[in-house]
């Protein structure tokens, strides 16, 4: 900024002592015309009156007339320049001892050389005014550009420091800890409003960890429980006994090893780490197999399961896992739209619906049962590991698909769209 400001000063000094001398030259060549033309239209004498008379405000003329020096200059001083041209030379004024510098050159008349000149000291000190205004200008200048440069360092210290202690405290577990943003909404605060999402993200994983956690310790806490009570009570069976308890406690342990198998599972697909393999896959035929997969489950419930398809679609993707993800969501819908339900599949180009007219999933849960082992259940007595909606999300994610729950008054109606 200072030196942006002592630029402009310079060229502002430039183009002023440029102006003086420009005004200077245009004023002595305007003056000398006027007497080369004077000289030719009077004689000696009357050109020698009009020398004497000549307004000294005007200019200052010494002509030299024999041996009488005639104007208001009392001196011509030797190698005085011809106008254009012009050279300063100073002069004594006799009253007050002071010494005026003139600007002045020689111009040739029919009558000889005259000196013309004009004070420049005037414009000489205003320049040098003009000089002193702007070097204490500067000065101010850089005092300001030092006062403020370190009230805004320390500004920017002080909330460096805030910071450093905000993040200590989220270093140290307090991960509700925000960084706060004012209203400037300066580059810190712009910075800050990001980290402050990243809390909110991590904070919200660190949730969903913890819920992760807390869901597998209930759910795995029953079976397993039930599988030491009975491996400590399979001495005291009969003989005779001994399998059939066998195989109930083999099926509590594969419960077990399937949820977290189903968890590997759908990590593996969330992270891309199993790979897809992509076929035309029409999305017709994939409800015709679902149909003729889930019609006997429905049956069992005394459901009715319908289908409508309408322009076919044919996208790239996993068979297998698509078929798998729609399956999930039939087998929900007869699991729990309960006994003598209505099941719909409709499939219109790129666009699958499945609805039901159970009692469907409250508004604010249906987000929330996209999350691994969430269950509405809050007993968690109905069967089930609380993964199949997340496997669903996931598999729909990979292949580029949106799912979105919806009121089917009554019931749920859950809506596939698939990219073409």
């Amino acid at each position: 900024m200072t030196l942006i400001i002592g630029s402009l000063l310079y060229v502002v000094y430039r183009q002023l002592v440029a102006e003086q001398k420009l005004q200077v030259e245009q004023h002595l060549i305007s003056e000398a015309q006027r007497y080369q033309q004077l000289a030719f239209t009077v004689d000696r004498r009357a050109f020698a009156a009009q020398i004497r008379t000549a307004d000294s405000r005007t200019a200052l003329i010494a002509w030299q007339a024999g041996l009488e020096l005639l104007g208001s200059l009392s001196i011509m001083p030797e190698d005085m320049p011809v106008l254009p041209e012009t050279k300063d030379f100073p002069i004594l004024v006799g009253s007050s001892e002071k010494i005026h510098i003139l600007t002045g050159g020689i111009v040739i008349t029919r009558y000889g050389p005259v000196l013309i000149a004009t004070r420049t000291d005037q414009l000489a000190a205003l320049i040098t005014k003009f000089v002193n205004v702007a070097l204490t200008a500067m000065a101010l200048t850089i005092l300001l550009t030092f006062a403020l440069g370190y009230l805004f360092s320390k500004g920017l210290l002080r909330r460096l420091l805030h910071y450093n202690r905000l993040s200590e405290r989220i270093e140290q577990g307090y991960y509700n800890t925000r960084l706060p943003v004012s209203k400037r909404n300066d580059e810190f605060d712009m910075l800050a409003a990001q980290f402050n999402r990243v809390l909110d993200s991590l904070e919200h994983n660190l949730h969903a960890v913890r819920g992760v956690t807390d869901n597998i310790a209930h759910d795995m806490r029953t079976p397993l429980s039930h599988l030491r009570i009975g491996v400590e009570q399979l001495p005291y069976y009969p003989p005779e006994q001994l399998p059939e308890r066998c195989g109930e406690l083999t099926d509590e342990l594969d419960h077990c090893l399937a949820t977290f198998n189903a968890m590997l599972a759908l990590t593996r697909i969330e992270e891309g780490q199993q790979d897809l393999e992509l076929t035309p896959v029409r999305l017709q035929e994939l409800c015709d197999d679902l149909l003729e997969m889930a019609e006997a489950l429905a049956e069992e419930q005394q459901q009715q399961l319908t289908l409508t398809t309408d322009q076919d679609c044919v996208i790239s993707g996993d068979k297998h896992l698509l078929f798998q993800a729609l399956f999930n969501l039939v087998d929900n819908a007869i699991k729990y739209a309960g006994q003598g339900a209505h099941i719909s599949i409709r499939q219109h180009y790129n666009v699958i619906t499945i609805a039901d007219n159970g009692p469907g999933i409250p508004e604010e849960a249906r987000e929330r049962v996209f999350e691994r082992l969430v269950r509405l259940d809050p007993s968690r007595h109905e069967q089930g590991n609380g993964l199949g909606l997340s496997m669903v999300k996931a598999i729909l994610s990979r292949h580029h698909a949106t799912i979105e729950l919806g009121d089917n008054q009554p019931g749920l109606l859950v809506t596939l769209t698939f990219k073409p």
